[in-house]
């Protein structure tokens, strides 16, 4: 589907225009927008707008890195939308020529129709051109980031304080896809941050360059969500490092209350095997008070066990 919206030299605002019927030289620029096109509208990228094939070619195969080309008579630019729990990653290119800016995706994209439904309802055209459209899309592209880094921090913090009290391999577990989450966000936004580092330092793209404070905004929203991202992969390394920490603390509590329990229970097991082997000439088997007198040893033995490991701070 391609829909159109046009400029006229008197700011009057056009739409549901056929790119067929466009010649435009008969306004001032023009917004052509490609959503999920046919095989018979991508060719009128080329016999009708006469952009290069490898930049075609790079919209019709996706997967593309984010990038910027410049060609003769327009720039190109490839960029990715966030990738949320209902939606995969989009990619987004645009053709930036003298009287058009031209984008093109293969989705329904939110970003898009929310500056298509903002140019159309706005009655000041004259306040529109082709930079805007380029800067009011990638403004909504940047800003959907910042939900999806939001979200991930509130399922860290919930994995941290574990009001659940979910064991520790079902804490592990979330915390590794919740990194392995942060490092597809990490590679969904730091080229697009590069992307934007071309486009704020480029003396090609003038008409860029004359609003470079809202491109330059844009770059500082890139860097913040980048930060945050590698920020929130600390955060879950070191709540990573101290689950591992305290199931070994753990661990260790446990092993060493058992070997106090086998230090202990070691020298009243080697009296009672050698009281238990029943040999006939044992003096100490006929004696009356014998069993108590053991059992009280024994007891003796225990306590002082226990108050020497007390002591050294074992127990």
């Amino acid at each position: 589907m391609i829909r159109i919206a046009a400029v006229t030299e008197n700011n009057q605002l056009i739409l549901n225009l056929t790119l067929d019927t466009l010649h435009l030289s008969n306004y001032s620029w023009c917004w052509i927008d490609y959503n999920d096109p046919t095989a018979a509208e991508i060719r009128l990228l080329s016999t009708k707008l006469h952009f290069h094939p490898l930049a075609i070619e790079d919209c019709t195969h996706g997967n593309q890195r984010p990038k910027l080309d410049y060609y003769d008579d327009f720039s190109f630019f490839v960029t990715h939308t966030a990738a949320t729990a209902s939606s995969q990653e989009n990619q987004i290119n645009f053709f930036l020529a003298e009287k058009c800016i031209v984008s093109y995706h293969k989705q329904d994209l939110e970003e898009i129709n929310q500056v298509w439904k903002q140019l159309s309802l706005d009655e000041n055209a004259e306040a529109w051109d082709k930079y805007r459209i380029f800067y009011e899309v990638m403004d909504n592209v940047v800003d959907n980031f910042f939900p999806v880094i939001s979200s991930l921090e509130e399922q860290i913090n919930e994995v941290e304080e574990n009001t659940e009290n979910n064991t520790m391999d079902v804490l592990l577990d979330r915390l590794f896809d919740l990194r392995h989450q942060l490092l597809e966000l990490r590679h969904s936004v730091n080229p697009v941050r590069d992307l934007f580092y071309r486009i704020v330092n480029s003396h090609h793209l003038k008409g860029i360059q004359e609003r470079r404070e809202y491109f330059v905004d844009i770059y500082d929203h890139l860097l913040k969500i980048s930060q945050l991202v590698d920020s929130n992969r600390e955060i879950t390394s070191d709540i990573r490092e101290s689950f591992i920490s305290r199931n070994s603390y753990q661990q260790n509590k446990v092993i060493q209350m058992l070997t106090i329990v086998t230090f202990i229970f070691a020298p009243l097991t080697f009296i009672a095997g050698i009281y238990g082997m029943n040999f006939t000439n044992m003096p100490e088997l006929k004696w009356h008070y014998g069993y108590p007198l053991i059992m009280g040893f024994m007891l003796l033995i225990t306590i002082g066990m226990v108050l020497w490991f007390k002591k050294k701070g074992w127990w």
